[in-house]
């Protein structure tokens, strides 16, 4: 569905964006892909990469309304993956995360609908499913905006929807690197939180992955889940680091023993897929009445009960150590 297609990735310089890239100029021919983030250093890096015919890259903010409307101009699909996504940098400075995960959101819904965009996916997080802190409460509200804007939208063709997950393994101030570079430097012993800790664990061609199925399966308004495994922390520092003891340093702030990606609260919205959940909208769209037990690939989800709730601590799937070894390999972490 990319061939021939204009695809544009907000925050496309990161490390999602540069694997989302990679993927579409592998698998499709499409006429324009548009990396549009504000670091130049990281899109200078990139096109000695990625230097494509169909490459384009655009300096901005997503704080940018007109630059975000000028930059879609023809574009048929959108990644939204630009975010402050540092939960203590974001306790810090509250309004700066304010400033980008939700008016930022804004703007992005608003060149999408400006320029009569098919489809937007915007990625999100398990921090944003009651979150405790101020960036899980942003994503949530980012979330909320491009629900709604399938309402927003009227009679405007385009589609709105949002893509869920955990922990992506080794992406930039994840706890893979953090420990590796530990050890790298003679360490000990390694932190733990707590002995109880648990995380959804997830490698970034799995990320990229869903988003890509996601936009064929999309109607408008579902937030994606994919069914993915979990770890114990201890489990993943034995993982790195056979038999180095551990120093328990206690929960940070805004930091869960548990992370959740489909709450209790929204089981009655909530449908279960073969390898993915999705939680339907609260709202009722004008003018879009649609079947979401059945996707648009003719997939068929069922009703969960009452108070299901979907967190890394209940989760069926748990890695071993040796799984985890072989999982991070796999990832290439």
């Amino acid at each position: 569905m990319f061939d021939g297609k204009s695809i544009l990735i907000t925050g496309g310089s990161g490390s999602f964006g540069r694997a989302f890239i990679r993927a579409l100029l592998e698998r499709f021919s499409p006429q324009r892909l548009i990396v549009f983030s504000r670091d130049e250093l990281k899109q200078f890096e990139m096109q000695q990469v990625f230097a494509q015919p169909c490459m384009r890259y655009f300096l901005g903010d997503v704080r940018d309304r007109d630059r975000l409307v000028q930059a879609m101009r023809g574009v048929d699909y959108v990644v939204h993956a630009a975010a402050l996504k540092q939960v203590p940098a974001a306790e810090y400075n509250p309004m700066e995360c304010i400033k980008t995960n939700i008016h930022g959101a804004e703007n992005v819904i608003h060149a999408a609908l400006a320029n009569g965009v098919a489809k937007v996916i915007a990625l999100s997080t398990d921090k944003a499913a009651n979150p405790i802190n101020l960036y899980g409460a942003t994503k949530l509200a980012s979330d909320k905006l491009f629900v709604a804007a399938n309402n927003i939208a009227g009679s405007n063709p385009t589609r709105f929807a949002v893509v869920r997950y955990g922990n992506v393994v080794g992406s930039r101030g994840s706890v893979v690197p953090f420990f590796r570079k530990l050890l790298a430097e003679g360490a000990r012993e390694l932190p733990i939180t707590d002995v109880r800790m648990t995380r959804f664990w997830i490698s970034i061609a799995q990320a990229v992955d869903f988003v890509l199925r996601n936009f064929a399966r999309m109607q408008g308004g579902e937030i994606f889940v994919p069914k993915i495994p979990s770890v114990r922390i201890v489990d993943l520092a034995e993982a790195l680091a056979p038999g180095m003891p551990h120093k328990i340093i206690g929960i940070r702030p805004g930091e869960k023993l548990h992370e959740v990606m489909c709450p209790a609260d929204d089981s009655h919205l909530t449908l279960e897929f073969s390898d993915h959940f999705v939680i339907r909208p609260s709202i009722r769209f004008f003018g879009l009445d649609c079947d979401y037990t059945r996707n648009l690939l003719g997939e068929c989800g069922a009703p969960t009960p009452a108070g299901f709730e979907y967190n890394s601590g209940n989760n069926p799937h748990f890695l071993g150590v040796e799984e985890i070894r072989a999982f991070n390999a796999a990832a290439g972490v």
